[in-house]
C-alpha cells in the first residue's frame, strides 16, 4: 500500500510538471506557491484554515489533515462549552450532556482515543468520565489546531483518533494591553465575564486571565420525558438541577532573548454543576429536595471539578537546530455528591460524598529538531508521564491506579522538490500500569450465606509495549494540494477498562472491566485533496481505519443492582468515512459554504459481528450563506451568516441501542467589529436551533432516557480589546 501511494504521487508529480511546463503563467504561480510552502502554506476555508506545512508549528504533521481555528472564530461561534463551539468543523463532534458539559470527538473517536495538548503538554483529567467537559478555560485560548488522524507518533497513547492542540501562549506586543468580554446565553440564562491583562518589554512579558460564569437549568423543547417505565413531567420545560458555575484564572510569566524563550504558566479551573435529578432516580425515591423551587440552585446530586496546572515551556532556536522542552504538573480533583440512601446490601452512608478522584500527573517532553542538509528536516524526541489516581467516597466504579509511560521517536521530513515533500517517523513506547485492590466497606452475603467484604477490584500489574510508525507525502501543483498518510497507532487500556465494577448512574448501566485486555491497535490511511483559487476553495478528506482489537462496552442480558450489565470486550473493527468542504466567494460581499461528513463502522468479529459501534455519529450536511457589509475604516467589519444543518438518521447501531431519527436546525451568526479610538469593540451574536426543534443527538447519553437536545439558544458576546 505504501509503494502504491508513492507511485501515485510521483505520477501526479510528473503529470503536473508537464502541464506547468506547457503553461508559462501557471509555472510562475506554481513556483510562488511552492516557495510559500516551505515557510507557511495555508489554504483558507472560510473562518477555519486547513494547514499544509506550517514549519514552525506543524512541522511534524505535514501529511495529516490539520485545521487551525483562530481566536476570532472561537469568539464569533461560542455556544456553550468549548467543544460545542468547535462542533461546526467537519469531523469534530461534541459528545454532550446538557448545555455546558461535553466531550470532544474526532471522527467518532473520543474519551481516551484522542489527545488534548495544552501548550505542548497533554491534558490529563478524568477523561473516562462521561458527564464533564474539558478543564480548560475556552476564553483564554489564542488558537486551536485540530489534527484528524493517527497522531501517536508525537503524542503516544490516546492519540489514536486525533489531537486537539490548544495554545494560549501568544506574546503580547505592547507594554500593556488586554481585553474584556461579557457574554450570555438565553437557553440556560448564563451570565459570564472574561478578562485578559498582559504586557511585555524587550525581554520580559506577562499575562493574567480571569473567567466567571453562572448558568441556570437549561430548557428542552418538550414537556415531559420517559425514564424506563416512569413518566416524568418537566416544569417550564427545564431539566431540573442542571445549573452550574465556573471560576477560572491563570498567570503567565515569560522571558525571551536572542532565540531563547521560556514561559512559566499557572492555571486553575473550577466548576460546580448539578446532575439532572431524575437521571439519578431522585424523584422515584421521593426526595425532600424541592428541585423546582429555583432554576439556579445546585442541589444534590452534583459534581465539583478542580484542575490545577503548572507548566514550563522552553525553546532555543539557532540557525540549524531547535531545542524544545515542556515540563508540567497537573492536579485534577473531581467529586460527586448525592443523597445518602441504602442500596442493595449497602447501608445508608454517613455523608453525601459518593465518589472522589484525585489525580496527579507529571509530564516531560524534550525534542531536538535540526536540518543536517538542505533537503532534510529531522527530529528526535522523548515523552514521559507518570499518573497517580486515588479514589474516595462510598461509591465505587474504578480502582486506585498508577501508570507510567515512556516514548521515544525519530522523524524525517525530506524535500524531494519545492512542491513534493515526504515524511516518515518511528516511535517506541513502554507503559506500566498498576491497579490496586478494593473491597466494599460493607458486607455482602455469598453463596454459602457467609457475610464478606466483596472484592470489586484485585491487584493487577500490566506492562505494555508498542512500535508505531507514520509515512506520508505532500504534493502541490499550482492551486491543487494532495496529501497521503498511512500510520499505526496504539492505545493502552485505561484503569476503568481493566478494573471497573460498579453503577454508572449518568449512563444508566452497570459497568464491568476486563483485566485481560490487550493494547488497542489502529491502522489508518488518510488522503486529502484540496483546491484553492481566488474565489473558490474545495477540500475532500477520505480515510480508512482498521482495528484488530477495538475495546468497547458491550451490553449483556444480565442485570446487577437493578441496571443492565455492560462489560468490556475487544472486537475486530473497520471504519471508513470522509469530510468535505466547499466555499464560494460569489461577490466581494457574499459568500456561500457547503460542508459535510460521513462515517461508517462495522464489527468484523465477536458477538456483535456485523453491527456498528455504540454512539457512532450519523452523516451531517450544512449549507451557509454569509453577507459581509462594506466597511470604510481599516480594522472594522460586520457580517451576518445563516446556516442550515441536516443530520441523518442513524440506523447503524449495536443492540440494545435504538436508532435515532434525523433532524434539521437553522442557525445564525452575526458580528460587528468597530474602532473606538485605538480600542476595538466586538459584538457577536450566535443563535442555534432557531425553530426550537425537538431532536436527539445520537452521540449524547441523555437520549437513552428520552431527553432531547437543548432548545433555542441565543448567545451574545460584547468585548473590548485595548
Amino acid at each position: 500500500m505504501n509503494k502504491t501511494i508513492i507511485v501515485l504521487i510521483l505520477f501526479l508529480h510528473m503529470g503536473c510538471s508537464m502541464m506547468v511546463f506547457a503553461d508559462k503563467q501557471k509555472k510562475v504561480v506554481s513556483e510562488q506557491v511552492a516557495e510559500k510552502l516551505q515557510s507557511d502554506t495555508t489554504i483558507s476555508l472560510k473562518d477555519v484554515t486547513v494547514l499544509g506545512n506550517r514549519k514552525a508549528q506543524l512541522q511534524m504533521q505535514t501529511s495529516l489533515n490539520a485545521i487551525s481555528v483562530s481566536r476570532n472564530y472561537l469568539q464569533t461561534n461560542f455556544s456553550g462549552s468549548l467543544m460545542q463551539t468547535l462542533s461546526g468543523i467537519p469531523g469534530v463532534r461534541a459528545m454532550s450532556i446538557g448545555s455546558s458539559q461535553s466531550k470532544p470527538a474526532i471522527r467518532g473517536l473520543g474519551f481516551n482515543r484522542m489527545a488534548v495538548a495544552y501548550n505542548g503538554i497533554k491534558h490529563e483529567g478524568q477523561q473516562w468520565g462521561d458527564d464533564h467537559g474539558l478543564e480548560i478555560d475556552q476564553y483564554e485560548i489564542d488558537r486551536i489546531e485540530v489534527l484528524k488522524g493517527p497522531s501517536a507518533l508525537l503524542y503516544g497513547s490516546d492519540a489514536i483518533g486525533g489531537v486537539l492542540n490548544v495554545y494560549s501562549n501568544y506574546m503580547p506586543s505592547h507594554p500593556f494591553q488586554g481585553s474584556f468580554s461579557l457574554f450570555s446565553r438565553s437557553n440556560n440564562e448564563s451570565l459570564g465575564l472574561s478578562a485578559r491583562l498582559e504586557g511585555g518589554g524587550e525581554r520580559f512579558f506577562w499575562r493574567s486571565t480571569f473567567t466567571f460564569v453562572d448558568y441556570a437549568d437549561y430548557k428542552v423543547p418538550t414537556d415531559s420525558i420517559q425514564y424506563y417505565s416512569y413518566f416524568i413531567k418537566l416544569k417550564n420545560r427545564r431539566l431540573r438541577n442542571t445549573a452550574g458555575k465556573e471560576r477560572n484564572a491563570s498567570l503567565t510569566l515569560g522571558y525571551k532573548y536572542q532565540g531563547f524563550r521560556t514561559d512559566l504558566k499557572l492555571s486553575n479551573t473550577y466548576s460546580k454543576s448539578g446532575y439532572f435529578a431524575n437521571a439519578h432516580g431522585i424523584e422515584v425515591r421521593l426526595s425532600d429536595i424541592d428541585y423546582d423551587a429555583s432554576r439556579r440552585d445546585i442541589d444534590l446530586p452534583y459534581q465539583m471539578v478542580n484542575h490545577f496546572r503548572i507548566a514550563n515551556q522552553t525553546t532555543y532556536q539557532a540557525t540549524a537546530y531547535r531545542i524544545e522542552a515542556n515540563l508540567g504538573y497537573q492536579n485534577n480533583v473531581r467529586k460527586e455528591f448525592s443523597e445518602p440512601v441504602s442500596h442493595g446490601y449497602m447501608p445508608k452512608p454517613a455523608n453525601s460524598l459518593e465518589r472522589a478522584y484525585r489525580k496527579s500527573t507529571y509530564s516531560a517532553n524534550v525534542a531536538l529538531k535540526w536540518s543536517p542538509i538542505n533537503f532534510h528536516e529531522m527530529a528526535i524526541g522523548m515523552n514521559t508521564e507518570y499518573q497517580r489516581n486515588r479514589r474516595g467516597g462510598w461509591g465505587f466504579i474504578i480502582p486506585d491506579f498508577d501508570t507510567w509511560n515512556l516514548g521515544v521517536y525519530a522523524f524525517d521530513r525530506f524535500l524531494v522538490s519545492k512542491d513534493f515533500i515526504l515524511n516518515a517517523g518511528l516511535r517506541y513506547d513502554r507503559a506500566h500500569t498498576v491497579i490496586r485492590s478494593y473491597q466494599d466497606w460493607f458486607k455482602t452475603p455469598v453463596n454459602d450465606g457467609d457475610l464478606v467484604y466483596k472484592e470489586r477490584s484485585a491487584d493487577l500489574k500490566r506492562n505494555f509495549n508498542s512500535l508505531t510508525y507514520a509515512l506520508g507525502a505532500n504534493y502541490q501543483c499550482g492551486s491543487w494540494f494532495f496529501k497521503a498518510n498511512i500510520g499505526k497507532s496504539f492505545r493502552v487500556p485505561i484503569a476503568k477498562e481493566l478494573g471497573a465494577d460498579g453503577v454508572n448512574y449518568n449512563i444508566f448501566r452497570y459497568e464491568k472491566g476486563n483485566a485481560g485486555l490487550s493494547p488497542e491497535t489502529s491502522y489508518q490511511l488518510d488522503l486529502g485533496v484540496k483546491w484553492n483559487s481566488k474565489n473558490l476553495s474545495f477540500a475532500l478528506d477520505p480515510y480508512l481505519n482498521y482495528f484488530p482489537n477495538y475495546i468497547y462496552l458491550s451490553p449483556t442480558a444480565d442485570y446487577l443492582e437493578g441496571l443492565q450489565l455492560y462489560h468490556y470486550v475487544q472486537s475486530e473493527v473497520w471504519r471508513w468515512g470522509f469530510e468535505m468542504e466547499l466555499n464560494w466567494k460569489m461577490t466581494q460581499n457574499v459568500e456561500w459554504g457547503w460542508k459535510g461528513e460521513y462515517l461508517y463502522a462495522e464489527q468484523l468479529s465477536g458477538d456483535k459481528k456485523g453491527y456498528s459501534l455504540p454512539f457512532m455519529p450519523p452523516y451531517r450536511l450544512e449549507m451557509s450563506g454569509k453577507y459581509v457589509f462594506p466597511m470604510q475604516k481599516n480594522g472594522e467589519e460586520a457580517f451576518v451568516e445563516v446556516s442550515g444543518r441536516i443530520v441523518g438518521r442513524q440506523k447503524n447501531i449495536v443492540p440494545p441501542e435504538e436508532s435515532t431519527p434525523g433532524y434539521f436546525t437553522l442557525n445564525m451568526t452575526a458580528g460587528r467589529r468597530m474602532m473606538i479610538g485605538k480600542q476595538t469593540l466586538r459584538l457577536n451574536l450566535h443563535a442555534e436551533n432557531l425553530f426550537n426543534r425537538k431532536y436527539y443527538d445520537h452521540t449524547s447519553y441523555y437520549r437513552l432516557i428520552d431527553v432531547p437536545e437543548p432548545g433555542r439558544n441565543v448567545a451574545l458576546m460584547i468585548g473590548l480589546d485595548f
